[in-house]
């Protein structure tokens, strides 16, 4: 496989982590975990208007994309943030960024020409 598909295809498998951190509520959500650590829904919905139900939807389209995972603990779960996730969607930003540095490298040199 060439370069360019495999860059291709790595950024085509990070598509579902940027589509779910494209949703303000998500983000919010991702951003809570990464401050305080593994939390209830209830814990979750605490201080916002958004409601359980809504918070349970946005946390199941976290986890689908590799970025959350619920712990049962008694009668309720506790979501904590798997690191993976993120660590892929950094990869995939510094990926695009180097190209970018590539083509404005190569426009550089184009127009000193």
């Amino acid at each position: 496989m060439s370069r360019r598909a495999s860059h291709a295809a790595a950024l085509r498998g990070a598509a579902p982590t940027f589509a779910a951190l494209g949703d303000e509520t998500r983000l919010g959500i991702v951003a809570r975990l990464c401050d305080s650590g593994p939390a209830s829904i209830v814990g979750l919905t605490e201080g916002s208007r958004v409601t359980r139900q809504a918070v349970t939807k946005h946390l199941r389209i976290l986890e689908d994309a590799g970025l959350v995972s619920a712990t049962r603990q008694g009668r309720e779960s506790r979501w904590q943030l798997l690191p993976g996730g993120l660590e892929e969607a950094k990869r995939s930003l510094e990926r695009i960024s180097q190209a970018w540095d590539a083509a404005l490298g190569r426009l550089r040199a184009f127009v000193e020409e």
